[in-house]
């Protein structure tokens, strides 16, 4: 099984490469291009397992040769649209945030990189009864917040009951649409509680309305990270969260840098997950994949002491370092669950010949050369990654046989459909790379017979945009991966018909009844291979509808400076570790 989050296009997706990458990457465009790095196809899912209490209890294993003292630096291209935990269901700022914010479970990653699951807060990963329907946590004692009042019972209870506030929008959902009475609950700010939320003593008690073996794992997401009764500041609380972890919030210029200072009141005994070795991280934002990437190969200063949540390798550079045996010492390589795809808006697009048609007129080719090659991806024929549990081969637009796109299929469709020049609105993130990307699909697209203008959003707040059902764009970059590890938390948030809303995942704004009830049907199967087969069918049924393109699957490169030790990938929040990195002496 593997587990991932809602992923960033914003940094490591769709951006430009020099004509280096061209030769020194291949240019077939397929997982055939020879390279030495891993490949999507074939690789292991990720086993995540449940921990013991022991396994729950602090403090997180010590790193070998770790310090403390000194500061974390990182480069990286954007400010983070969200920081209350339950507006965030983007990597980017569950990444960030895991120096500071606690949930009832999370990750613990041993000396090895395994990842486990382990109560965070809680004194375990949780009891689960009625076959799933009723889910208790024991809250550990010690924890602190960072004003040093105690975290409570009340406090968790307060966090699951304001995740139905109206000025919540843009977390997830499942927590809120399985409790019982949840679709009639307004939140605790009028002075009610849920009641399928209960407390005795330390102890909290989850009554679902369906039976959940996997509500552990959902808990886990920075989504539902804990939130203090008393100091909650409603929509303000976006601003600046109150830590429990070993850091807290010193500063913050947005769009520019936030810094992170040790929280005193943490205390390390009550903590499997999180090691504390630097003084401080100060997160610097506005940089590009290209300067970044140039400051880590020149390694001067801070720069030593520095790495990225998002910002990968540039694909300008991909060739130069990664056939550098000293750079490519300095990187952090993993394949990722994630799909990156261009969901397509059904409610305006609603002529499946049309959409059919921007599936085989589609330049994964050239894209893929301009992410830097199979270095750094693998050409996507399907919603789910290879390495996702359900995952089933399939290729229904000739993408394996015509990688560069097949116009004259595309245009024949569209005259079948009498929509040769529709017009397509297609957003890109504003970024200078984004801009040779929009070229290609332009290109490509109008080759095909369509019409395309090309509109840049911020990229800070790019999926609150393109998450509002009256957007005006026709095709859209996304992507997506595991929120735990099943196929439900790819295909329920993302295409069934009920997550339709501001805010909301299904971003194609599909609405079709057998798909919904394909998926309903595939949450109920409690046989992992049976499900599983489940999901792949739904996969190639959603295929069939063309409400997205898949674009690719991805592999990550992360560069770093020489004196950041300890650089290890995060399995559960989808980066590098933040709080098992130290700073060399």
């Amino acid at each position: 099984m593997s587990f991932s989050r809602r992923n960033f296009l914003i940094a490591t997706g769709v951006v430009a490469a020099s004509s280096t990458v061209l030769t020194a990457c291949g240019g077939d465009g397929g997982s055939s291009a020879k390279h030495d790095g891993p490949k999507v196809s074939g690789s292991e899912t990720i086993e995540i397992a449940v921990g013991s209490k022991a396994d729950s209890a602090g403090p997180a294993p010590e790193v070998k040769g770790a310090v403390k003292g000194g500061t974390i630096y990182s480069l990286d291209q954007f400010d983070m649209d969200h920081m209350d935990p339950a507006q965030i269901y983007v990597s980017t700022e569950a990444a960030i945030t895991v120096p500071i914010m606690r949930g009832l479970t999370g990750y613990k990653i041993d000396d090895k990189g395994v990842t486990t699951l382990v109560g965070d807060a809680a004194t375990d990963a949780g009891t689960m009864k009625d076959g799933g329907r009723t889910w208790s946590f024991t809250l550990k004692d010690g924890l602190k917040w960072e004003d040093g009042s105690d975290v409570t019972v009340e406090d968790v209870r307060h966090t699951f009951e304001r995740i139905f506030a109206p000025f919540i929008t843009e977390g997830p959902i499942f927590v809120q649409s399985w409790l019982e009475g949840g679709d009639k609950y307004k939140g605790p700010y009028e002075g009610k509680h849920l009641d399928s939320i209960e407390i005795d003593g330390n102890t909290i008690t989850f009554r679902l309305n369906e039976a959940r073996s996997d509500f552990n794992f959902t808990v886990a997401m920075r989504g539902y990270s804990l939130v203090p009764k008393k100091l909650d500041t409603k929509e303000k609380y976006d601003k600046k969260p109150v830590s429990c972890g070993p850091y807290k919030i010193k500063s913050r210029s947005v769009g520019k840098s936030m810094t992170f200072v040790r929280n005193e009141h943490w205390d390390p005994k009550t903590d499997p997950i999180r090691n504390a070795y630097p003084d401080g991280y100060h997160f610097q934002f506005g940089f590009e994949l290209v300067a970044s990437t140039d400051r880590y190969i020149a390694d001067k200063g801070n720069d030593q002491y520095t790495m990225s949540i998002f910002n990968e390798i540039a694909p300008e550079r991909i060739a130069q370092v990664l056939t550098n045996a000293e750079y490519k010492k300095r990187v952090l390589t993993r394949v990722d669950t994630v799909t990156y795809y261009w969901p397509i808006n059904t409610t305006r697009i609603t002529d499946l010949k049309v959409r059919q048609a921007i599936n085989w007129a589609w330049p994964h080719q050239q894209l893929q050369t301009i992410s830097g090659g199979a270095y750094s991806t693998e050409i996507a024929t399907t919603i789910l990654s290879p390495v996702t549990p359900g995952y089933q081969k399939f290729d229904l637009y000739g993408t394996t046989k015509k990688p560069g796109g097949d116009p004259a299929k595309a245009k024949a469709l569209l005259k079948e459909a009498g929509k040769l020049g529709q017009k397509l609105v297609i957003a890109y993130q504003q970024s200078d790379t984004q801009v040779k990307v929009a070229v290609a699909v332009k290109n490509a697209l109008e080759a095909a017979g369509f019409e395309v203008v090309n509109k840049q959003v911020d990229k800070s707040t790019f999926y609150t945009q393109i998450g509002k059902i009256d957007n005006e764009y026709d095709l859209f970059g996304a992507g997506w991966s595991p929120d735990w590890p099943n196929g439900y938390s790819v295909f329920y948030p993302c295409w069934h018909g009920e997550n339709i809303g501001d805010g909301r995942n299904n971003y194609a704004q599909l609405n079709d009844t057998g798909v919904n009830k394909a998926i309903d049907a595939a949450a109920k199967i409690t046989d992992p291979d049976e499900a599983n087969k489940a999901w792949g069918a739904i996969d190639r049924q959603i295929m069939e509808l063309a409400p997205v393109v898949p674009d690719y699957h991805k592999i990550r490169n992360w560069m770093y400076g020489s004196k950041v030790g300890n650089v290890v990938y995060d399995g559960g929040n989808n980066c590098i570790a933040l709080c098992k990195l130290y700073a060399k002496k």
